[in-house]
């Protein structure tokens, strides 16, 4: 089994604890898990892992978060035809259009979303969300 990376920001530690939730799924099901940051990757470095997950929370008006996240996913999305991607995210209004824009925008890009849509949690995780995530990362560590 291959290291499977687990990208995240997190600026209240929500979107984190999902990230260590989809690890745990990972090495559960015998997989390797390797959770970093966004700042701590370029997209060409993602770009040569063929399975990955990305995390980011809500914010403003559902968006990816734009100092990190949008100029990263931007320069992603033009190298991740082909690859298997698992979202996941936290939020604290909204519906959630933050990660169906997220899915959907990957989708055109020619990547296959892991799970059919993303994970998200509304504010802190409930155990309810941990268990989607570590569901998401056992789905990572076979795909």
């Amino acid at each position: 089994m291959n290291k499977v990376k687990v990208v995240f920001w997190s600026g209240s530690g929500n979107t984190q604890a999902m990230a260590d939730a989809v690890a745990n799924g990972i090495t559960s099901a015998g997989g390797e898990a390797e959770v970093t940051t966004f700042d701590a990757l370029s997209p060409s470095e993602a770009s040569k892992d063929s399975v990955i997950a990305f995390g980011c929370p809500a914010m403003g008006a559902e968006v990816l978060e734009e100092g990190t996240v949008e100029p990263f996913m931007a320069q992603y999305e033009n190298v991740c035809s082909g690859k298997k991607i698992a979202l996941f995210g936290s939020y604290g209004w909204g519906d959630g259009q933050w990660m169906r824009d997220w899915v959907d925008r990957l989708k055109s890009a020619g990547a296959t979303i892991i799970g059919g849509e993303g994970v998200i949690a509304n504010n802190a995780p409930d155990d309810a969300a941990i268990s989607e995530c570590e569901d998401l990362g056992r789905m990572l560590a076979q795909a």
